[in-house]
């Protein structure tokens, strides 16, 4: 049973309505403590990492102890965000932590015209190592963005895609991934991280 994180940063039945495309059981714990029978996590998000204040230290560690015991855990745009040290968006809140670096605001590039930020539209994929959650992914796959802050480039980085620079698509490490883009809003590549995703929590 997949944990569907709501904390009030949209998209979430978009999100539920993916998962149970694919045929995956969802419920939304009311609080920290229903995250104990969940085999697995999803924390979506749009928005502001403002957010992400919603999320205090009863649910940081309720999710903690999940990715302790080994249990799957996936943040979606805002959520994969939170994934990491921080975000110049909101500087006196952190993130979970487990991926090192802080998210910055997307500069649009140096060449003229500027490009619009925030992103928002498809963009391919650019794939520099091999992960579970990116399993059977075409190289060069269209995805679909919408987002003003982005994650940094790290050896956590499993793909990248660029908006006047180029910044991280997909992150993992062990049993947590992050997706900058929404699959849910990505046709079939995104279902097909959805189903490697429910696949890899069993």
């Amino acid at each position: 049973m997949i944990a569907l994180v709501d904390y009030g940063a949209g998209n979430l039945t978009s999100v539920k309505k993916a998962l149970a495309a694919i045929g995956a059981e969802v419920f939304v714990p009311a609080h920290p403590g229903e995250l104990a029978a969940a085999g697995s996590v999803i924390v979506p998000g749009v928005g502001h990492f403002d957010a992400t204040r919603t999320l205090d230290r009863p649910w940081v560690d309720a999710i903690r102890a999940l990715v302790d015991a080994g249990r799957p855990l996936l943040g979606i745009c805002l959520g994969m965000q939170w994934l990491f040290e921080g975000s110049e968006e909101a500087p006196d809140w952190p993130g979970l932590g487990i991926f090192a670096g802080r998210c910055y605001r997307l500069s649009g590039g140096t060449g003229a015209p500027r490009l619009k930020v925030p992103h928002v539209g498809w963009n391919s994929l650019a794939f520099c190592r091999a992960a579970p959650i990116a399993d059977g992914i075409p190289r060069d796959a269209q995805v679909y963005f919408t987002h003003s802050y982005a994650a940094p480039l790290t050896p956590d980085t499993v793909a990248s895609t660029e908006h006047g620079e180029r910044f991280a698509a997909i992150v993992a490490r062990g049993n947590v991934a992050g997706v900058q883009f929404h699959p849910e809003k990505s046709g079939d590549v995104g279902l097909r991280i959805l189903e490697n995703f429910v696949r890899r929590a069993g």
